[in-house]
């Protein structure tokens, strides 16, 4: 299972993240996802609260008519959603809907009649994967700007066991139950204040990334 913030796990996923409900990817929903901008454009409403489609073109490098493009499209498929706190009559507000998405490649996709339904499947798995390492590349390229005790904190690991499809399947559901075992034991920033902002109490948002796959010999 893969998914995009917060997902329960199954076999082969991904996910985002804001404050809601964890949306399941459908055939018809992964296919008007599954495109590069449209995937960044949910991950800044998630990592960042809502914003226009201007400024969010501002920080994504973009032209505006394309970020409102497909923004109206997201919306369309009931991924975005106007913000009505915010939304003054000239620009348009947006806000993300879901806290995150979840797919389940295995059983739903990767055996799917429809060749554009698993070309799809490729373009949001490749996405996700660039996503994440572009996300760790900002981490290590700013560790300076870090106090030590979130440098410290900071993990690069990687592991390899030998494990059954169940056992990796297994694996997978204790470490999403655990991390959602921290979920909530913080209170989230007032409303109004940015989500990624540091909190007094010395917290921050930490971005956890888990991949499981199978090796093949040389």
């Amino acid at each position: 299972m893969t998914a995009s913030d917060p997902t329960p796990p199954a076999a082969g996923a991904a996910v985002d993240a804001t404050g809601g409900d964890v949306l399941p990817l459908d055939p018809r929903s992964l296919r008007a996802l599954a495109h590069p901008l449209r995937m960044r454009l949910l991950s800044a409403l998630r990592d960042h609260g809502p914003a226009t489609a201007s400024s969010l073109a501002a920080r994504l490098g973009e032209s505006s008519g394309a970020t409102s493009y497909h923004l109206r499209q997201l919306a369309a498929h009931g991924f975005v959603e106007d913000d009505p706190d915010r939304g003054n009559g000239r620009e348009r507000w947006w806000r993300a809907v879901h806290r995150g998405t979840s797919l389940d490649t295995a059983r739903n996709f990767l055996d799917h009649p429809d060749p554009e339904v698993r070309g799809a499947l490729d373009t949001y798995l490749h996405e996700v994967a660039t996503d994440h390492a572009a996300q760790l590349g900002t981490w290590l390229g700013t560790l300076q700007d870090w106090p030590d005790a979130w440098r410290e904190s900071g993990d690069l690991s990687s592991f390899t066991l030998r494990l059954t499809p169940e056992l990796a399947a297994e694996l997978g559901a204790k470490v999403h139950a655990l991390i959602e075992s921290y979920r909530g034991l913080l209170p989230e920033p007032p409303a109004g204040e940015h989500p990624r902002s540091p909190a007094a109490d010395g917290s921050a948002t930490v971005r956890l990334h888990f991949h499981a796959f199978p090796r093949q010999a040389d």
